[in-house]
């Protein structure tokens, strides 16, 4: 069956609409920044374009990104996760974005809830088990919540709680936290639920962790990261 073209019928080309994607999601840029970086470049767009790309374009990418590492991924052990709550608030009112990360940094999962209970934490379980397989360690903070979700999901015994085991998690948080920023907090919990799951996958995949590699190395990869983004959506 012959794949169709996203790209079928917009007058930009895919490479332009693939820049603007990677611009606004993976660095903290407003829509108009974006809009004067590609007029530098001789690429006349206006920032509501830039908008309707994302918006269009950015699950689709962030999927196909995800579809392929969690094939990659279930593949090997999945032995430890991260798992932690971030509070975002949305028109002055306190959400929980909940996360997931596995032992590499990597987000497996964001998931947004107006609380914080037992019922949120089974759903995000529920849900992150169900596409990424199950752990043989979950390190979570000593949020009760969590407890009583494992406990009915089955696998309480497999829970680990530390002051500095969590770390990792918490680091992970920084780069949406700038994007946040640039973005002058969000209107509702969809948009926010879109963002942030866009926002992971792109993240996962321009995540070189230079600090383990060479200079020689580091460049393969990142070389390796771009031209891979540059083949997503094609038909």
């Amino acid at each position: 069956m012959m794949k169709t073209d996203p790209f079928k019928g917009f007058h930009s080309s895919p490479e332009i609409i693939r820049l603007a994607v990677m611009l606004y999601v993976r660095f903290p840029l407003s829509l108009r920044n974006v809009e004067d970086l590609l007029h530098e470049r001789g690429i006349d767009i206006c920032h509501e374009t830039v908008r309707y790309w994302w918006n269009r374009f950015g699950p689709m990418f962030a999927a196909e990104i995800r579809r392929k590492r969690v094939q990659q991924m279930r593949a090997y052990s999945n032995w430890q996760w991260h798992l932690d709550e971030v509070f975002v608030k949305i028109n002055g009112e306190t959400h929980y974005l909940w996360r997931a990360v596995d032992h590499e940094g990597e987000v497996l999962e964001s998931y947004v809830t107006k609380r914080r209970d037992r019922k949120a934490a089974f759903k995000f379980l529920r849900k992150t088990m169900k596409r990424h397989g199950h752990p043989h360690i979950l390190v979570t903070d000593k949020l009760r919540s969590y407890g009583a979700a494992m406990k009915e999901i089955g696998n309480e015994q497999r829970q680990e709680t530390g002051r500095w085991k969590n770390n990792k998690v918490e680091n992970s948080h920084l780069p949406f936290r700038r994007r946040e920023r640039a973005m002058q907090r969000f209107r509702s919990m969809r948009s926010l639920q879109k963002f942030a799951s866009v926002h992971a996958s792109v993240c996962n995949h321009f995540n070189q962790e230079r600090a383990l590699y060479s200079r020689d190395n580091f460049k393969l990869n990142r070389a390796a990261a771009l031209a891979e983004w540059r083949a997503l959506g094609a038909a």
